[in-house]
Order: C-alpha cells, then sequence, then structure tokens
C-alpha cells in the first residue's frame, strides 16, 4: 500500500508541475498571482523555465512509473524541488515577502522533500548486497 500511494502521489505531483507550466508557457506571467506587468525580456524568461519545470514534472511522473528502478532520479528530483524552496528563502531575503501564496509554497518545498524521502524509505528500504 505504501509503494502504490507513493506511486500515484508522485505521478500527481509531476501532473501538477506540468500543468503549472503550461500555464505558464501558454498565459505567460500574467499567471503568477501578485504579479505585476513585465516586459519581453521576463515574459521570454518566465515562459523558459516553464518549460523547465515541464520537464520537471515529467521526470517526476516517468520516476514515478518505476520508483524501485528509478529511486536516484526521484531522490535527485525531490532534492531539486529542496533548493528551490532556499531560492525562495533567498529571494525573500534579497526583495522582502511574496504573495502569501508562495510563502506557503516555499514551505512546502521545504518540508514535501523530506516526507518523501521518508515515504521512499519506508516503502523501498535499502538492502545493502
Amino acid at each position: 500500500m505504501l509503494r502504490l500511494g507513493l506511486k500515484y502521489f508522485a505521478a500527481f505531483f509531476g501532473a501538477v508541475c506540468a500543468l503549472i507550466a503550461l500555464g505558464h508557457i501558454v498565459v505567460g506571467p500574467r499567471i503568477i498571482p501578485g504579479g505585476v506587468p513585465v516586459n519581453a525580456t521576463m515574459d521570454s524568461e518566465d515562459r523558459f523555465y516553464a518549460t523547465l519545470f515541464l520537464g520537471y514534472g515529467a521526470a517526476m511522473i516517468w520516476s514515478a512509473l518505476n520508483l524501485a528502478e528509478r529511486r536516484g532520479v526521484f531522490l535527485a528530483l525531490i532534492g531539486v524541488f529542496f533548493l528551490s524552496g532556499l531560492a525562495r528563502l533567498v529571494s525573500f531575503a534579497q526583495v522582502g515577502p511574496p504573495h502569501p501564496l508562495f510563502i506557503f509554497l516555499g514551505g512546502v518545498e521545504l518540508v514535501l522533500p523530506f516526507i518523501l524521502w521518508a515515504w521512499l524509505s519506508a516503502a523501498y528500504p535499502r538492502r545493502d548486497p
């Protein structure tokens, strides 16, 4: 049950990331709550980084399909997600607090990787040869 739950949660999580990315690609920075109008350069950057987030979501879905064999990929992906939370802390320190949604998301980005790591460890315990 742990394995199936993690598989579906990881796939759902990847799909959410992919959908957020598609929103940024299609709508652009206007989709950001609390955002402001941007110039063409910032619009281009938002859509560019959104394609990378789309790839992140696709990789998360791919890893979810076989967590036993793709454990390393999954761990790397949740590590990157944690780093994104640290990047939000840098932004907070340098520029100030963002929209409350992004404060919440930063908390998720800092906590969820540890939950997923523990879940993965419980569902797929490491067995030394």
